[in-house]
């Protein structure tokens, strides 16, 4: 069944499982420098230059928005995404997590920029995730930790992903999460598009920045 009657597809080794683990050991890298300067140079722990550890989705993780590497991969899997969805795409943003034990990524559907997504597994150990593919808005209120989702809400499917794996489902309409991270670490990146044809068209295009690569918050 394709893409546009599913609005969920995955596909095996997007990249090469080489590719994934050197852009992993480069984002685990960029953590570790990061730390680094903010306990040895003062830098701000608050600086979207270096990466954020406090985005209220999942506090604690290291996490980067509009990565240089990151955003060239949102434009070299450009016309893989087009060709799975049959879609004509504009890229709006990538954005890269290290999780860690213990972290939870709740039920949640994504922002206008984020009309159809993808996540692409970069290395260290499996973390499934969930998506109901019926579109039924569960989520009932709160925000990350404090998530209310009703009764009886569609349990999903689960999908799992090795180094190189892609997942790419319709963000702003599917919820998806991912229980309790019971590894040590796991190195995701998500890459964000907008269907010319929906309702969003270009609007969103590098998701309000002038160009690709760097954070939007340093334009605030």
């Amino acid at each position: 069944m394709s893409f546009e009657k599913k609005k969920y597809q995955t596909i095996r080794q997007a990249i090469s499982p080489e590719l994934a683990d050197f852009i992993y050991r480069y984002f685990s890298l960029q953590e570790t420098s990061a730390k680094w300067l903010i306990e040895n140079q003062k830098i701000p722990l608050k600086n979207p230059l270096i990466g954020i550890w406090d985005h209220p989705q999942v506090p604690g993780c290291y996490t980067r928005y509009g990565d240089c590497a990151m955003d060239t991969l949102l434009t070299q899997l450009h016309p893989l995404m087009q060709k799975i969805t049959n879609y004509k795409l504009v890229p709006t943003y990538s954005f890269a997590r290290i999780y860690n034990k213990g972290d939870v990524l709740y039920r949640h559907s994504d922002r206008d920029s984020c009309e159809i997504s993808c996540t692409l597994h970069l290395g260290g150990d499996a973390w499934p995730l969930w998506i109901d593919p019926t579109g039924e808005q569960s989520v009932m209120g709160g925000s990350a930790s404090t998530t209310v989702v009703k009764k009886n809400a569609p349990k999903g499917i689960c999908v799992n992903l090795k180094p190189g794996d892609l997942f790419i489902y319709s963000g702003c309409i599917m919820e998806h999460w991912r229980d309790a991270f019971e590894g040590k670490k796991c190195g995701q990146v998500f890459l964000h598009y907008n269907n010319v044809d929906g309702p969003f068209g270009t609007e969103n295009l590098f998701d309000g920045r002038p160009m690709l690569g760097f954070d939007r918050a340093v334009l605030e």
